[in-house]
């Protein structure tokens, strides 16, 4: 059994743990993969709940290995999603199911993307650039940067003016800002002691081949959320996704975040579809 993943990792541990106990090893690792829900699995989102300084987050963990994490911004028939319930009804329609799903990076008034949007290796809108003065909005705080998965399957988070230095060959990406981690440090525009606090979503890559999405459960400053993100997903760089409107909805757990009157329509949403059901196996 290989123990590459980190999935993997904690099967091969219960795997030794009952071979130590003399159960056969071809028993043991059957009852690790049941036990860790990975028997007729192929994704393997990790969901937990976590607590810091007395305030709650909920991060998912996706394993790029397994999980397929897709961008989308409008259906079949051109218009925007809008939300969970789109998002579903778009996945039944293709005969999926929706695993996960949350919001993508801030739009503008027109409900398009406000920067940078990559689906399936396809620009729909190219690198914001413009820099306006002082602080009008979240997306001008600097710096703001793009969250993206190459072609090679691989994840991270850089800045905008990194990005247009050196564009990855991305699958998927999505511009948003500010920026929450810069090279393992918290934004310096960020105040430790700002009173200002909203619900608040992110995105980062702790190594090219997971990706962690997380979101306050109350209202957290910007400092905080960043800080969370560093210390407890062991990130160097993350995005700030979005704030009020943001939600986090997996199958197995439901909605986390906003409550729902202060929902307006999503614009880009990231997505996670159970794979097409498995043709029958001959023996």
């Amino acid at each position: 059994m290989r123990c590459s993943s980190r999935r993997a990792q904690r099967a091969c541990s219960l795997v030794d743990t009952m071979t130590r106990a003399r159960i056969p090893p071809s028993h043991a690792v059957l009852l690790a993969l049941l036990l860790l829900g990975g028997a007729g699995r192929a994704h393997a989102l990790h969901t937990q709940v976590v607590e810091r300084d007395g305030e709650r987050y909920t991060l998912v963990e996706l394993d790029l290995a397994q999980d397929r994490l897709e961008l989308r911004w409008t259906g079949d028939e051109g218009k925007p999603l809008g939300g969970v319930e789109g998002a579903r009804a778009w996945a039944q329609a293709h005969g999926r199911t929706l695993e996960f799903v949350t919001n993508a990076g801030i739009y503008d008034r027109e409900l398009r993307p406000l920067g940078l949007h990559i689906e399936d290796g396809q620009q729909r809108r190219r690198l914001n650039t413009v820099r306006l003065p002082g602080t009008v909005g979240n997306f001008s705080m600097q710096p703001n940067g793009v969250f993206y998965i190459d072609q090679a399957g691989h994840a991270g988070v850089l800045s905008t003016e990194a990005w247009q230095r050196q564009p990855p060959l991305a699958r998927i990406a999505s511009q948003s800002g500010p920026m929450l981690l810069v090279d393992g440090q918290v934004n310096a525009s960020f105040d430790a002691a700002s009173r200002s606090t909203k619900i608040r979503s992110g995105v980062c890559a702790p190594d090219p081949r997971h990706v962690v999405f997380a979101i306050s459960h109350a209202p957290v400053s910007f400092h905080r959320f960043a800080s969370m993100l560093r210390d407890t997903a062991h990130c160097r760089d993350a995005l700030f996704l979005d704030g009020s409107l943001s939600q986090i909805w997996t199958r197995t757990g439901g909605y986390v975040g906003a409550p729902a009157p202060q929902l307006k329509p999503w614009v880009g949403m990231f997505l996670v579809l159970a794979p097409p059901a498995a043709a029958s196996v001959t023996r």
